[in-house]
């Protein structure tokens, strides 16, 4: 594809209940999650795309299994950054103080590793392959303006100048503003391409391990956050109204998966 190394190119639910997934982000989204399929045989994943109302696609839902919850597997959403080789990312990531924690696998679609920041913070890195008559195709789950697309992507790092140093190393993040939040920090946007991303900042002490959290975009933050309550989640913050004049709200699904969502306030 021709996205650039480093770009988010994908976004995944891992969850342990993907049918109350899917009722619950399709009240929450408007997002369409393929049903699973029926002919599935018993060894294999239960991995549904999930529909956007343009056609296009938002992501994919992986229903977990008892063996991968044993295996330290847990409810999350987790994004992909593109790389031109998974290999020697993977290799220059473990030197640098990161981790694979799902080695490299070859799929139609192209060749994808679960790793992790030194920090231990989980995602994905691929390196995909074009759809068929399609050379030239590109993402686009993530759209700072889109609507049920992931609008923002932030992390709360342990450690925010190793975070900093790790991104911009091996992602080309680049770090050009920073806006003071007082006692919280620095809230530090990620630049790459062209395209602002999210941020990082310092994570509070005493928190959950790190991860990253995905705003969802939304024509009306109030009805999401009614959908939300509605359907068995639970918000974390917000709603508030962030500088550039978007509401945002993060919240927690009923597998207590966190993410955000961000759009005009709304009715």
């Amino acid at each position: 594809m021709t996205n650039a190394p480093g770009n988010p190119i994908w976004y995944e639910l891992l969850t342990t209940d993907a049918e109350a997934a899917t009722k619950f982000y399709g009240a929450v989204l408007g997002w369409k999650i393929a049903p699973k399929a029926a002919d599935l045989p018993p060894e294999a994943r239960d991995y549904r795309m999930i529909g956007r109302d343009d056609g296009g696609q938002a992501g994919g839902v992986l229903q977990l299994t008892d063996a991968m919850c044993a295996a330290g597997a847990h409810s999350t959403w987790l994004g992909y950054l593109h790389v031109k080789n998974v290999d020697a990312t993977c290799a220059a990531i473990t030197t640098d103080g990161g981790a694979v924690y799902m080695p490299k696998i070859s799929l139609p679609v192209g060749d994808i590793a679960m790793v992790a920041d030194p920090m231990g913070t989980p995602f994905y890195v691929m390196t995909p392959i074009p759809p068929p008559g399609k050379p030239d195709a590109v993402s686009d789950v993530y759209s700072r303006t889109g609507i049920q697309r992931v609008r923002w992507n932030e992390l709360a790092s342990p450690d925010l100048a190793r975070a900093k140093a790790f991104y911009a190393k091996h992602f080309n993040f680049s770090f050009n503003e920073v806006l003071p939040m007082g006692e919280m920090g620095d809230y530090c946007f990620i630049d790459h391409g062209g395209t602002r991303l999210g941020a990082i900042m310092q994570q509070p002490p005493g928190s959950p391990p790190a991860s990253w959290l995905f705003y969802f975009g939304v024509k009306s933050v109030m009805a999401a956050q009614r959908a939300v309550e509605q359907g068995g989640g639970k918000l974390i913050y917000g709603p508030m109204e962030v500088p550039g004049g978007e509401w945002v709200f993060a919240a927690i699904d009923p597998q207590g998966v966190a993410f955000g969502i961000a759009g005009e306030k709304g009715q």
